[in-house]
This record gives C-alpha cells, sequence and structure tokens, in this order.
C-alpha cells in the first residue's frame, strides 16, 4: 500500500528514495536509560533492559572495519553510556579514524559510575551531541521530567570544563531541540542564537550549534497525540509543509541505522517502527561490508513526512 509520504513524492513528481554509498552507521545499543522523556521515539526509559550482546558487537567492528566509505559512527540509545560496550565501541571506531559521536542525554553524565566518562570521551575525541529542549527549566521538565533541566547544566559545565564547545578546542559540543508539542520548530540558526545568549548569560555556557529535529509521529508522541485528538491535524500539517528541497538531503539517503540485535534500518525511526531496510541483507551476519548496500532502495512511511516538512529535519538538525 502506498503511505502519504510515497504519495506526495508522487504528486511532486519526485523518485524513490535510493541510498548512494553508505557514510554513516547509526548504532543503537538498547533502550535502558536513565530518563523516560515524553517525546522518545525510542520508548527508552529506566526498566528497559534490551541491550546489545558482545558477539553483535564484535561482528559490528568486524564490518565496520571492511567499510572504509563509512566515515561517521553515531551512537545513540536509550542512554548509550550506560551499556558496558559503548567504550570499546568508541575506542575502536576513534582507532579506525571513525568521526564519533555520542548521542548524550547530558544527566546521565551526573549518574554514579559515570564519573569518567566526560573525560573518556574527551580523550576519544568525540563529538557530543547532547539534548537539551529549552534554555530554560519550565520547558525542559515538563517534557523530560522534574529536575532534569540542573542536571543537564550540571553535565553540560562538566564538558565545558574539559574543553568542549569552545572555539578552537577540537571538542564539538552540539545541543537538539526538540518542539514540546505539535508543531514545527522555529528557525534553527535564530535559536541557537537565542540559546547561545540565554546559556552563557545565565550558566556561563558555551556550545557549537543548535540542532533542530521535529518530533516524528511515532511511539510516544505518537500515542499522546491521539489521545489529544491530534494526530490528524499534526500529520495534515507535516503535509501542508512538505519541502521538495530537503528530500535530497534525507539522513537516510547515506546512513545505515543497526539495532541492538544487529538488524539492519534506513534509519533510527524505522527501526523503532521495525520497518527493515529494503536491501538483500537484512542483520550484520548478512553482509561483509556496509558498501554492500549501495543502491537499495530506502523503506519509508508516512512518518517521513516529518523529515520534509518546514526546513527539513535530520540527526543533523534542519536541512535547509
Amino acid at each position: 500500500m502506498v503511505n502519504a509520504f510515497e504519495r506526495t513524492l508522487s504528486t511532486q513528481r519526485m523518485d524513490p528514495l535510493v541510498r548512494p554509498l553508505p557514510q554513516t552507521l547509526q548504532v543503537n545499543l538498547g533502550k535502558h536509560c536513565n530518563q523516560a522523556c515524553r517525546h522518545c521515539h525510542v520508548d527508552a526509559g529506566p526498566t528497559r533492559t534490551e541491550a546489545m550482546s558482545e558477539p553483535t558487537i564484535d561482528r559490528l567492528l568486524h564490518v565496520l572495519g571492511n567499510s572504509p566509505s563509512i566515515s561517521t559512527v553515531d551512537i545513540t540509545g536509550g542512554a548509550p553510556e550506560l551499556h558496558t560496550g559503548f567504550r570499546r565501541i568508541v575506542a575502536a571506531a576513534h582507532g579506525m579514524g571513525k568521526r564519533t559521536i555520542d548521542r548524550c542525554n547530558l544527566t546521565v553524565l551526573t549518574v554514579p559510575g559515570q564519573e569518567g566518562t566526560p573525560a573518556f570521551l574527551a580523550e576519544h575525541q568525540t563529538e557530543v551531541v547532547a539534548s537539551l529542549p529549552c534554555y530554560g527549566p519550565a520547558n525542559v521538565n515538563k517534557q523530560r521530567g522534574r529536575g532534569v533541566f540542573d542536571q543537564s547544566i550540571r553535565g553540560l559545565k562538566m564538558l565545558n570544563d574539559l574543553g568542549y564547545g569552545h572555539p578552537d578546542s577540537g571538542l564539538c559540543l552540539n545541543l537538539v531541540y526538540n518542539p514540546i508539542g505539535a508543531f514545527l520548530p522555529p528557525d534553527q540558526a535564530s535559536l541557537e542564537e537565542d540559546y547561545k545568549r540565554q546559556l552563557a548569560d545565565t550558566h556561563g555556557i558555551v556550545f557549537n550549534r543548535l540542532y533542530t529535529i521535529t518530533n516524528m509521529p511515532i511511539a510516544r508522541f505518537k500515542t499522546d497525540l491521539a489521545k489529544a485528538g491530534k494526530l490528524q491535524s499534526y500529520m495534515a500539517l507535516l503535509t501542508e509543509h512538505f519541502n521538495p528541497a530537503a528530500v535530497a538531503n534525507l539522513m537516510c539517503r547515506d546512513l545505515v541505522s543497526v539495532s541492538h540485535e544487529g538488524k539492519l534500518y534506513d534509519c533510527d525511526f524505522n527501526q523503532m517502527l521495525d520497518m527493515p531496510a529494503a536491501s538483500a541483507a537484512q542483520d550484520l551476519w548478512d553482509l561483509h561490508s556496509f558498501e554492500t548496500m549501495n543502491g537499495s532502495a530506502i523503506t519509508t512511511g508516512s512518518h517521513c513526512l516529518g523529515c520534509t516538512a518546514g526546513a527539513g529535519s535530520s540527526c543533523g538538525g534542519a536541512l535547509q
């Protein structure tokens, strides 16, 4: 059955999506997290136990070593830092000369047992992409839980003290904004200016870039929309703001997403919807190199309209 995204592409006389040579490997280590955020598309939380096994990590690193086209390893969860294999993957990817990214919720850095994590990240020149839905406490605590804002500020200060976010330090700290409701993110550049001014003036915090990411109509956010009777209107909003110029830069075009089970997907959102990659390879044991996925069709669904609405959206922020 043709989904709303495919219908929109057809209406715009645009071709179905096909992956060129993959350049980014996004690894989801599992669903265990010290938080349970309302907008979380992973449904992660403190009681979740799903985690990537050591044999799967072995296979992941083996295939990665055979994939010179992969220049970036983007590690997520859950809170990936809580996984026992997190440091092994970071060190191995860094040793291969890959750019490494840690998708960090910031509060995990204040969890007992994580005291050495900021220094480890700095040692391996790992880019930190940190969630912070607002520069003030009210919106952050509403979306992520009571006390999360203050803990996030503590985490940011830990990173700043090591040089993260400072010009010419070589340690990149980027923040992520997610809307707290059924609306599109504001202009990324303007919001970044507000974040930098407010966080510097109020807390003395510096960072490099702000990424604005549209909330995808899946998992907890979709459930909340349905309960509020806003799901159809939100989907209409995404459709009405479809941006043809964003299609060329969609993250799925050069990204491969691997689940904690070692299964292959075209993006993290598809992974959470259990919509496997359309390539011949379905898991890590089916392929020798991620490069063999070159030219495969990309699996899409109606939720993909979230990545093409307005300025577009990706794990690296706005597309336009």
